[in-house]
């Protein structure tokens, strides 16, 4: 059923790159705090940077707990999951590292993606995975879902608040997580 590979090998690669839906799990260290799993998946965000490195765009949204779990202990699983063909999950156990819209290295690091999603339409940060255990297993209870296309309404929102309005949307609900850890607060005080 389950197999652990060295690396993510082409054939995993593949399989990565036509997904076109992720998900991104941590949590916060010690044994309260909850886990977080986010749903992504905007078209184009997301890049195998090599065997071991993976990267995607983390776009304004409301929360910020990937950042927040990051920042306390770096761990990450990102999954992906067969919903049409031969069922399968490959899951990437790693840790994770952001580069922000203010950082050095960001523009280089976001025209690494085959999409038009920047920070007009809300983009905070890229999110860098250096992959220590990669998994895939069957997907046998994973039900088939047809792809009928993305949905443009987040970046869209974003777009239309302009820069200090996504700064303000950021600075109210991203700079803590849910359990009061520091987050994204990266925008100064406003």
């Amino acid at each position: 059923m389950g197999k652990v590979h060295e690396r993510i090998d082409d054939r995993l690669r593949r399989f990565i790159e036509a997904q076109h839906v992720f998900f991104v799990a941590t949590a916060p260290s010690g044994p309260g705090g909850h886990v977080n799993v986010s749903p992504k998946g905007i078209g184009g965000t997301f890049a195998v940077l090599d065997d071991h490195t993976v990267a995607y765009v983390d776009v304004t949204a409301s929360g910020s707990e990937t950042i927040a779990h990051i920042r306390e202990n770096g761990r990450v699983t990102i999954m992906f999951c067969a919903f049409e063909g031969p069922p399968n999950i490959v899951r990437l156990h790693g840790r994770g590292r952001f580069v922000t819209l203010y950082d050095d290295g960001f523009d280089e690091l976001l025209g690494l993606f085959d999409s038009d999603v920047d920070e007009s339409q809300g983009v905070r940060a890229v999110i860098v995975v250096d992959v220590e255990r990669v998994s895939d297993s069957c997907g046998y209870g994973v039900p088939f879902m047809s792809y009928q296309g993305e949905r443009d309404l987040l970046p869209q929102y974003m777009a239309r608040k302009g820069v200090e309005g996504r700064a303000d949307y950021r600075r109210l609900k991203n700079r803590t997580s849910i359990d009061g850890l520091p987050a994204f607060d990266m925008d100064g005080a406003g």
